[in-house]
């Protein structure tokens, strides 16, 4: 089988920046994505050295780190953002302990949704073959990786169970729970309970779920 050369982006092309959000090839050792990424991890050690009693710097630094956040956000961290800028929050969102969102494709996240502990989205992806995702030797000696992502989109009124990871190209519904553990690498319709690695949806919630009708509230 005759080998490939290691994969090379195509040209002429924009800004590493513009080709990382557009879900190309790009070098995450771009100088301008290096700095936003530095800037977001010293933003992020902050929140988290932060007392939880300081309700004003934690939301000051929050509001630096995501931009893009609604009203309401309540999250405990520690939290680690690549780039934060790149995520969009709705209103009333909380997130548990070990919150970890590598945005380097927007994320978006809708209103009132719950994040259980250890819950990680990731949009980064990397090439198959070796020969294209290993890390190569620029000619000034530096390192660089070639690689890609893919977006995610988390509906409304969702709530992850504890440990759970997203991959990116993911779109989860609104109303949709999503079992402690699990590894979602496909789309999720609305109002879904999925669970497993890789999750599955295993049934439709509906007013038969509804809590005045379960034991735990006789």
């Amino acid at each position: 089988m005759n080998e490939l050369p290691p994969v090379e982006p195509r040209m002429p092309r924009a800004s590493e920046r513009e080709e990382m959000l557009a879900g190309k090839l790009y070098n995450p050792a771009d100088p301008e994505l290096v700095a936003l990424r530095d800037k977001a991890a010293d933003l992020c050690t902050r929140f988290n050295a932060t007392s939880r009693a300081d309700h004003a710097t934690r939301n000051a630094i929050l509001d630096e780190l995501l931009p893009g956040h609604g009203k309401g956000l309540d999250v405990l961290g520690p939290i680690f953002f690549d780039y934060g800028c790149n995520t969009t929050i709705g209103e009333r969102v909380f997130a548990n302990f070990n919150f970890t969102v590598l945005d380097c494709n927007p994320v978006t996240i809708g209103d009132d949704v719950l994040f259980g502990p250890n819950v990680s989205l990731l949009p980064p992806m990397h090439p198959l073959r070796w020969q294209d995702r290993n890390v190569r030797q620029a000619a000034d000696g530096s390192m660089y990786d070639y690689e890609y992502g893919k977006p995610i989109v988390i509906g409304s009124n969702c709530w992850f169970g504890g440990n759970v990871t997203v991959i990116g190209g993911v779109t989860i519904g609104e109303g949709c729970v999503i079992g402690a553990g699990s590894v979602v690498t496909r789309d999720i319709p609305p109002h879904t309970v999925a669970v497993g690695n890789p999750a599955r949806p295993i049934k439709e919630i509906t007013d038969k779920d509804a809590s005045v009708l379960q034991y735990y509230a006789q």
